[in-house]
């Protein structure tokens, strides 16, 4: 819209360059009627101005309450983190580590079934249910993960490992390696009989840390090098 060569542009930008044009037409504050956006009603700019910063408000404060819920969470993740670590490191036999790690996360975190297996531990914990046969292909899959796997459970080797295998609808796969070596000594899986618990698209960050924390405490068993 224009009239004779100005447009709502020109207006929008005088007025906000001039703030003295309301201080000398302060009847306009009052007399200009705009419609409310919570009705049909006419309300004087003040009016209208007021609603938009309680609006903005109502908006600031939600996105306050988002942070703080955000906050809450981060700090009770950390709490859960800060004793399934702990647990790790009071424990003192070796040969309990795995069982210690397994239960403890499941505990931590409510993770519904748990297992594990290493391959790669030392002669002294052969026979051990941790050190139980694996097949190849899992071996394989294990050191070509360079994140956690996430997904509907389609029949990994992995899921036998589950006291309820059957139930297990998805799957987190956490390779678990010594140091920056590519081949894995083991594998952590988590499993739900929630479909959508884990799944391809979620993030892993998470999972890497807990893949990371497991593997330098699972490293006592390694044989020495």
């Amino acid at each position: 819209m224009s009239i004779q060569g100005i447009t709502e542009d020109d207006i929008a930008n005088y007025l906000a360059n001039t703030p003295a044009f309301f201080e000398r037409h302060a009847e306009l504050l009052s007399s200009v009627q705009l419609t409310s956006p919570h009705g049909q009603r006419a309300v004087s700019l003040q009016e209208r101005q007021m609603e938009m910063l309680r609006d903005k408000i109502r908006g600031l404060e939600s996105k306050i309450i988002e942070m703080i819920r955000n906050g809450q969470e981060n700090v009770a993740i950390a709490d859960k983190l800060h004793r399934w670590t702990r647990a790790l490191m009071l424990t003192a036999d070796a040969r309990e580590l795995p069982g210690v790690l397994v239960r403890e996360l499941m505990h931590q975190f409510l993770i519904p079934q748990a297992g594990i297996r290493l391959w790669g531990a030392a002669e002294t914990f052969a026979g051990l249910s941790f050190t139980a046969p694996t097949g190849a292909d899992i071996k394989s899959l294990a050191s070509s993960l360079t994140l956690p796997y996430c997904g509907i459970n389609s029949g990994f080797e992995a899921a036998q490992w589950l006291d309820d295998s059957a139930t297990a609808m998805s799957l987190a796969m956490i390779p678990l390696r010594h140091g920056a070596t590519p081949e894995a000594f083991g594998m952590l899986v988590l499993a739900s009989p929630d479909p959508t618990r884990y799944t391809a698209d979620m993030g892993t960050e998470f999972l890497q840390r807990i893949g990371e924390l497991s593997s330098a405490a699972l490293s006592r068993l390694l044989p020495v090098r």
